[in-house]
């Protein structure tokens, strides 16, 4: 599965790992994810993440 990065902080988004503290199971992909979800580092929402080229 395909990572993500934040734009704003660089977070990346790994779906192997998901987002725990955000009730985001590992495995989940990031389409996947909730779309009123933020960046658990800087709060940005998910139009602001890419691909992650990597």
């Amino acid at each position: 599965m395909k990572k993500y990065i934040c734009n704003v902080c660089e977070y990346i988004y790994d779906p192997e790992e998901g987002d725990p503290d955000s009730d985001i199971d590992p495995g989940t992909p990031f389409k996947d994810i909730p779309d009123d979800w933020v960046c658990p580092v800087c709060g940005v929402g998910k139009e602001d993440f890419k691909e992650d080229e990597e």
